[in-house]
């Protein structure tokens, strides 16, 4: 299934751009989609966590994704 990827901070450079495509099996859960992104862009390993929203919900790592999902990817953040 085909589920599309916004990006913001480093996320956005990772992926190269704001917005993206990713192809996972179907009734992928949020964990298989983290590892399919540290597989494809290998640099997602540098960060220590990132969480993911799907259609403006965070989720956790058990969330089952379906096909046409809109899928944030949330870079840690710092500032004080």
């Amino acid at each position: 299934m085909r589920v599309k990827i916004r990006a913001f901070g480093i996320a956005k450079e990772i992926v190269g751009g704001p917005v993206s495509q990713l192809d996972l099996k179907d009734k992928a859960t949020i964990s298989e989609v983290k590892d399919v992104l540290s597989l494809k862009y290998p640099d997602f390993s540098t960060l220590k966590k990132f969480s993911i929203a799907v259609n403006e919900s965070y989720q956790d790592d058990d969330y089952v994704v379906t096909e046409g999902d809109e899928l944030v990817i949330i870079p840690p953040v710092s500032g004080g």
